[in-house]
């Protein structure tokens, strides 16, 4: 059989990951990142199943081999040869389709002077299915919808929010009144196309403003689950030193992972508008002395901070299909 390893691509779904000669081909996209629907991890409750398109696959429950076309158990089966596997539940980045749910408020607690942060228990939790670095919708009855970033990891049993909200910012505030008082909230999920449905071949360059922070800690918390071997920068600007919320947990995945390095960015001004200081943070990360032609980037902030920092990437050599962040899709450029 060998000992390199296997190349597994899925369909429709197009993503690829590796599986070596003796792991099993459910453990082998675990540690890639990819979700695949699982429970009794034995071959019994079929909801692993996929389809085999092309290559050979080994069943180890009974030694026989399985050819193209056959049915098999991703939990029970081994690669004998690069594989292609036909598994409809595993989606593409952004393909998750979006549904509403009844939330329940576990936990409700103010972390910085302006940040609040959420913990919502959902119901069904195993059947719902998320990318890392997507985000929800809050919708209070006779109120828009008020979009937040998902700060906890697919795998986690209990969703993440980090409210930034303050008694001028009327929606926000309305919010957090209601997880307050309310039992119950409804929510949709999953939304945004820039997200990570397995570990990315190239290193990461994260950057967050503010609140921003939060799907960047979806994405690190996902990314240390994973098999990713890759370097991970984390850029985090913010105003004022108070502004940095969760700046320790920052530091301590640093200090625990050694792929992992925090730089942050702080305006440390008491008279200052955060536009003045965009340059700043993209100065900080053009300074980073990446690759920029063999590197991945999220980043997260307003439309200027995204937008000023893709254009110096660019400029700077990053191919613009690298980069990602929800603003191209929510405020795009017209």
């Amino acid at each position: 059989m060998g000992s390199e390893h296997r190349a597994v691509r899925l369909f429709p779904s197009g993503i690829a990951f590796t599986a070596a000669p003796e792991a099993d081909l459910l453990g082998a996209a675990a540690q890639a990142g990819i979700d695949v629907p699982a429970a009794c991890r034995n071959g019994v409750c079929e909801i692993c199943e996929a389809r085999l398109l092309a290559g050979s696959a080994l069943n180890t429950r009974n030694q026989q081999t399985i050819e193209v076309g056959e049915r098999l158990m991703m939990c029970r089966s081994i690669a004998l040869t690069d594989l292609e596997l036909e598994i409809s539940a595993v989606m593409a980045a952004g393909n998750n389709q979006p549904g509403k749910f009844q939330a329940k408020v576990v936990d409700v607690r103010s972390i910085s002077h302006d940040v609040y942060r959420v913990e919502l228990q959902l119901p069904r939790r195993r059947e719902l299915s998320f990318h890392a670095g997507q985000y929800l919708s809050v919708n209070l009855p006779d109120a828009d919808p008020c979009y937040f970033s998902i700060a906890s990891s697919p795998s986690a049993q209990n969703i993440e929010l980090h409210i930034q909200a303050t008694p001028e910012w009327v929606s926000a505030q309305k919010v957090i009144d209601a997880l307050t008082s309310g039992g119950e909230v409804t929510v949709e999920l999953p939304h945004g196309k820039a997200c990570l449905a397995s570990a990315p071949t190239k290193p990461l360059l994260l950057v967050a403003a503010g609140t921003g922070f939060a799907q960047m800690k979806s994405l690190v918390d996902y990314l240390r689950e994973t098999s990713y071997d890759q370097p991970v920068k984390l850029y985090w600007g913010v105003r004022r030193h108070e502004d940095m919320y969760l700046r320790a947990l920052a530091q301590q995945w640093q200090d625990e992972w050694s792929r992992f390095t925090f730089l942050p960015v702080v305006g440390d001004d008491e008279d200052n508008d955060w536009a003045g200081h965009h340059d700043q943070l993209v100065r900080a990360v053009l300074a980073s002395g990446m690759d920029w032609k063999n590197v991945e980037v999220h980043a997260s902030g307003s439309p200027t901070m995204v937008y000023t920092l893709m254009d110096a990437l660019v400029d700077a050599g990053l191919p613009e299909e690298a980069f990602f962040s929800d603003v191209l899709e929510y405020a795009p450029r017209t």
